[in-house]
């Protein structure tokens, strides 16, 4: 979860917001909807535990078509464009720190070697993850702690505008779609489900207890990019920590600091690129034309070796395409509509299949779904308004997933026996 869209959205969501306290509001309330979000998804993916997010969710819920466009969308959007984003802002951060360096070199090069890595063996992909994760939260909690102590706390409450009628504006409202980017990988265990030993225990404690702890890590972050510069300063950055730690530390930290971020989102590139191939592997075992997607090679203990390149190449094209505040929004839209449709499966399996085992049930039911789902539907309806072109964007991510689906979608039949 944490990655590209902490280090980067502050700074946009300044230019439209205009007032650090509906920012941090922002974070705030893009944490809250992450974890119903979160533990709505727990309830699902406990119920069906098996690899493929939304695509198995989707397809079991409503109808494989839709959950076969899921599939599509999670390749385009959900992974590729994500992992292009922080490559994108992984380029930015290192070419505050070297300037001649061949930085979109780099970051094509940081695509492809983690690929390979998590392509060559599954073990090692989990245990890089684990070390380069671990090293990045210690990090950033230090950078909060030294920061708080350094920064100008009434930069807090500085900016224009009242910051309770901001809240409540169509520009919060695609200033959470923003957030939402960030927040990206709430759900991520439930791609690598059929891979838990226990998916029964730890997808649930995963899925909240992660998200909890990156709220609290992206409030604290956020309130000392915040406080440590003033809002002019920062307004429309994309890279905001760099920025921030000039301010807090000199030139020299701030260097230091965007090395460190730029390590951080190395390793926001190979959870993205450990998780989505399972959504695409799970699709090729169900869609017989799609079924080069499964291969891992000789060896069961390597990743999907097909997926993992598909993944790679549509990524490469768009970091080389696109630009980055294009992609956040972009991402943080489309995503939003496959949330709020599976979220609000959960009301659909408890009438439809009251009694399917359920180890475990989301807490507030049904007021958490529900405010999710409402939610999500606020930002997406501000966004189209405010932001007609990416709109147009996921309209037409969707009807070419449409009709993949049209000339692909022949699902495997199943046997008496299955």
């Amino acid at each position: 979860m944490i990655g590209t869209g902490v280090f980067t959205t502050t700074g946009l969501l300044l230019a439209d917001i205009q007032s650090p306290q509906a920012v941090l509001a922002c974070w705030l309330i893009g944490g809250v909807l992450a974890l119903a979000g979160a533990l709505s998804y727990a309830e699902l993916a406990t119920a069906l535990p098996d690899n493929g997010g939304e695509f198995l969710l989707l397809s079991r819920i409503y109808h494989p078509a839709i959950g076969f466009v899921a599939g599509v969308v999670s390749l385009i959007v959900g992974f590729s464009a994500p992992v292009a984003a922080s490559a994108i802002a992984l380029s930015l951060y290192l070419d505050r720190v070297f300037p001649e360096a061949p930085t979109l070199a780099i970051s094509i090069g940081v695509v492809l070697a983690l690929s390979a890595i998590h392509a060559w063996r599954v073990a090692a992909g989990g245990r890089f993850q684990v070390l380069i994760t671990s090293l990045k939260a210690l990090l950033i909690a230090t950078f909060i702690a030294v920061g708080w102590w350094q920064s100008e706390p009434s930069r807090l409450w500085t900016g224009t505008g009242d910051a309770f009628a901001q809240v409540l504006s169509p520009e919060f409202a695609v200033g959470l779609v923003l957030v939402s980017f960030a927040y990206t990988g709430w759900n991520a265990s439930i791609y690598i489900a059929g891979e838990l030993k226990n998916p029964r225990r730890d997808i649930p404690l995963s899925l909240a207890a992660g998200t909890v702890i990156v709220t609290m890590l992206y409030l604290g972050l956020n309130a000392v990019f915040l406080m440590a510069a003033p809002a002019d300063r920062l307004a429309g950055v994309v890279e905001i920590g760099h920025v921030a730690a000039e301010g807090l530390f000199g030139s020299a930290g701030a260097r230091a600091l965007s090395v460190v971020i730029a390590v951080g989102l190395i390793s926001t590139i190979s959870a993205y690129i450990m998780s989505g191939p399972r959504v695409y592997e799970a699709m090729g075992a169900t869609y017989p034309r799609l079924e080069f997607l499964t291969g891992r090679g000789q060896h069961s203990t390597r990743g999907p070796l097909a997926a993992i390149a598909l993944q790679a190449l549509v990524a490469i094209g768009m970091l080389l395409t696109a630009s980055f505040e294009a992609l956040l929004t972009y991402v943080g839209f489309t995503l939003s509509m496959f949330a709020a449709l599976t979220v609000a499966g959960v009301f659909i399996l408890r009438i439809r299949e009251p009694q399917l085992e359920r180890p475990y049930r989301v807490s507030g039911y049904p007021v958490t779904p529900l405010a999710f789902v409402g939610l999500m539907l606020w930002m997406i309806w501000n966004s189209v308004a405010l932001a007609p072109g990416v709109a147009v964007a996921g309209g037409a991510t969707l009807a070419f997933a449409g009709g993949l689906y049209l000339i692909l979608g022949r699902p495997v039949a199943k046997t008496s026996d299955q």
